[in-house]
């Protein structure tokens, strides 16, 4: 009697023990069901039941491209039971909708050709996978373990894309969304999207890649309307070198009309942010910390940036928006907080030294700013004879070599300094410099009259 109330009672521990451990499986599968019902779809395809083997040593690409084609002309998702999977050459129709359990369901590269990818087709979704790279090198013909082209409606959703010997996601011509996954340790960037139609990028965690972490690039300038926003990067190198090519969180080239908001950016090699002839770019209430170069970075051919309510702590300059030589014109930088910098950058200096806070050219109001230890200038206004249309007003400045260097280089036009206040200063509230060289005494305390372009009044040193 006593054996067999033991074996019950362990009976029904063991059955608890399960139902406990399974649950959330089956919750998940459950609730999957339910969301796919809510559409209109019919139920879920069991990849597992359809012939893939979690845990075979045998490449499985084959049945699982079996198992997608045939869901696909079903219009019916298709789920992935936890394990890992040995798997390459995933090419994914239209209407592939891949679920896994978040963390539990791997997909290995077997390392031939490419490990998934999707050429004109729409309405891809994939949802817990983990997809893993495993260091192995792709075909080149593509860039990333997913690689999308000409593809509408993609939405990668709570996966993990780890250990790709390229990009984690290359998207070319592609729509939809990234949220809410993990990326890390790719050897070139997190997530590449080139030419997108407005892309959203959102919610992501990004660590650990050698090249970049988000990139938002077009071929040719152009409306791009990509978001960013929310997402969580830290540790990105500059392994392939350059002087700010390589090493960014967030990179935007010649994508128009981007948003980047309210991101949490550190420890990388160049910038935190860095837009490359974006026009229309805003970049507002980001967190960037420990950034190797310019922390926030609007260059080259633009027209139009917003740099606003922005944190900066730790970089060898704060906020630059730079380049008139090349049309980069038209910015409002303000309400931003920026402290800590450094002298000393990845590279040696060609033109304006390091450590200054913000640096702006032409066309741009500097309001409302708080600059604090800049070990050069908290303001530096043009560069030689590249200044025009500035109204640097209401900002304070503490504990700088120069409060604001303003260029007073032949062919400067414009500068209007106002209503700012200033502490310790060590050389200088406001000071004339042509290029490198201080040529000026303090404007504040001196008269300025005798240089046409600069209006100096209102301002406070303390």
């Amino acid at each position: 009697m006593g054996d067999e109330m033991s074996m019950t009672t362990r009976r029904t521990l063991l059955a608890a023990t399960l139902g406990t451990a399974l649950a959330p499986i089956v919750g998940s599968v459950s609730s999957m069901n339910a969301a796919h019902a809510s559409t209109g779809l019919s139920g879920m395809v069991d990849a597992v039941g359809q012939g893939m083997r979690p845990g075979a040593t045998s490449d499985q690409g084959a049945i699982l491209n079996r198992i997608l084609k045939a869901a696909s002309v079903e219009r019916k998702p298709v789920f992935l039971a936890p394990g890992a999977y040995l798997v390459s050459n995933i090419d994914l129709p239209d209407f592939v909708h891949l679920h896994g359990i978040e963390g539990l369901t791997r997909l290995r590269y077997g390392g031939t050709g490419h490990l998934m990818r999707a050429e004109n087709a729409s309405d891809v979704h994939l949802q817990g996978l983990v997809l893993d790279g495993r260091n192995r090198p792709v075909g080149s013909y593509v860039s990333g373990l997913l690689q999308t082209r000409n593809t509408s409606a993609l939405i990668v959703r709570n996966c993990r894309v780890t250990d790709s010997a390229k990009h984690g996601l290359s998207l070319e011509t592609t729509g939809g969304s990234i949220v809410r996954s993990k990326f890390s340790n790719a050897q070139q960037s997190a997530i590449y999207s080139v030419q997108s139609s407005g892309i959203r990028i959102a919610e992501n965690d990004v660590s650990n890649c050698a090249n970049g972490g988000i990139l938002v690039h077009r071929w040719e300038a152009g409306m791009d309307g990509s978001t960013i926003h929310g997402n969580r990067i830290r540790n990105i190198r500059a392994q392939d070198g350059g002087t700010g090519q390589n090493g960014n969180g967030i990179n935007v080239f010649r994508a128009n009309n981007v948003m980047v908001a309210n991101n949490w950016v550190t420890n990388c090699a160049f910038s935190a942010i860095r837009s490359n002839s974006g026009s229309n770019v805003q970049i507002i209430g980001n967190q960037c910390l420990s950034s190797g170069e310019t922390a926030i970075y609007s260059e080259f051919s633009f027209e139009g940036a917003i740099v606003s309510n922005n944190l900066v702590d730790g970089a060898a300059n704060g906020i630059s928006i730079a380049n008139l030589d090349q049309r980069g014109r038209l910015a409002i930088v303000s309400d931003n907080l920026i402290r800590n910098l450094s002298p000393d950058g990845p590279y040696e200096g060609q033109l304006a030294e390091f450590g200054f806070g913000i640096g702006v050219e032409a066309d741009t109001v500097v309001t409302g700013n708080v600059i604090e230890a800049a070990p050069t200038f908290g303001i530096l206004i043009g560069w030689g004879p590249y200044l025009r249309g500035i109204i640097a007003s209401n900002n304070f400045i503490r504990d700088s070599a120069v409060g604001i260097a303003v260029s007073v280089v032949e062919g400067a036009s414009g500068v209007q300094i106002s209503n700012n206040v200033f502490q310790n200063i060590r050389d200088g509230a406001i000071v004339g410099y042509r290029w490198n060289e201080a040529t000026t005494n303090d404007l504040v305390k001196n008269n300025a009259d005798r240089f046409d372009h600069l209006t100096i009044s209102q301002n406070t040193v303390m």
